[in-house]
């Protein structure tokens, strides 16, 4: 199973995609860690390479390759970045983070992340129909998203409940889960 974990800066991404790799019990990557590798690899600081990626689009390329790469390559793992979901079509399931902005800013200042950029993600934003399920995070617990997350698999998983997902598909990529278990029971 692949797991792509989309969103906006300070979302939760990476905190989301690391407890849910631990309990499905797969490989989780991180396309921020990744460049703060590939920013180490070259000595310099993760602003220092975005700055460079704005002017050198290999390193974008680069990025996005890797993605793509492990998409084809391997078939179980949870992956967090901005565009996942971009690169890993085929993903079993694509899950966007919202988040207030206030609140992804805090969140940012408490990591110390001061190298991070918060980049324009209209696009993304604009396409939210590619995602299986969209979930606002502003006043959840990770916990709480994890096991909303676990949900929807698990309902995705279950061939019973195909014909319900599908026709649930609106409430499912609005976050409402507790909707779609209503759905469900009937």
């Amino acid at each position: 199973m692949i797991i792509a974990i989309s969103g906006k800066a300070g979302s939760g991404k990476s905190t989301v995609a690391k407890e849910l790799a631990k309990r499905l019990k797969l490989r989780h990557y991180s396309i921020g860690d990744l460049m703060r590798r590939m920013a180490r690899q070259k000595s310099i600081s993760l602003l220092e390479l975005s700055r460079l990626a704005e002017k050198d689009k290999k390193i974008d390329k680069e990025l996005d390759q890797m993605q793509i790469n492990l998409g084809k390559k391997e078939k179980h793992f949870v992956i967090d970045g901005r565009l996942t979901a971009f690169f890993i079509p085929k993903a079993d399931a694509k899950i966007f983070l919202d988040c207030d902005d206030g609140v992804r800013a805090k969140r940012i200042i408490k990591d110390e992340r001061k190298d991070e950029k918060g980049r324009n993600l209209k696009e993304v934003i604009n396409h939210k129909e590619l995602y299986d399920l969209v979930i606002d995070t502003t006043f959840k617990a990770v916990e709480e998203v994890v096991d909303d997350v676990m949900e929807f698999i698990e309902l995705m998983n279950n061939p019973e409940l195909q014909v319900s997902i599908k026709k649930s598909k609106e409430d499912i990529k609005a976050g409402r889960i507790h909707k779609l278990r209503e759905v469900l029971k009937k």
